[in-house]
């Protein structure tokens, strides 16, 4: 097996858009899923968002999604949106490769903080990040609404 991490292009926002969606199947939630592949295109186009990629041959089997975000507490921060691997090219270490690239990103772009969320029963997922020496905050709640903007 020979992975490549790399940045995306437009052209792989539709396999983006399909790791979002088995993500969000894994979460539970694959209805809440209303992004086009579109709505993708044009946000990467405006560089609203960065991604990074794993591919095996041709094919994208993971991916990790952030965009610079801003604490006022700290100055600039990377947020990472969406962190996946197809289920089959999991404990390979892909996802280590992913999530490097990722913080590598952050420190490049002179962020002082990367940041992110993991469900609370996804103990594999807690298990990774503690892994890397991450805080993981158990005393915030999110907030959040939606609108229907078309």
């Amino acid at each position: 097996m020979n992975i490549q991490i790399r940045k995306a292009t437009i052209h792989d926002m539709e396999d983006v858009r399909q790791l979002v969606i088995a993500l969000a199947i894994y979460e539970k939630e694959p209805e809440a899923v209303i992004a086009t592949t579109n709505d993708y295109k044009e946000a990467f186009k405006k560089g609203i968002f960065e991604v990074m990629v794993a591919v095996d041959g041709s094919k994208i089997i993971g991916m990790v999604l952030y965009y610079m975000t801003f604490s006022t507490w700290k100055g600039k921060c990377m947020y990472l949106e969406d962190f996946f691997v197809l289920p089959e090219y999991r404990k390979l270490g892909i996802g280590q490769q992913l999530f490097d690239a990722y913080l590598d990103a952050t420190q490049r772009s002179g962020a002082r903080m990367a940041k992110w969320q993991v469900l609370d029963w996804n103990e594999s997922a807690h298990e990774f990040y503690r892994k890397n020496n991450a805080i993981l905050e158990t005393n915030w709640w999110n907030g959040k609404m939606h609108f229907n903007n078309t």
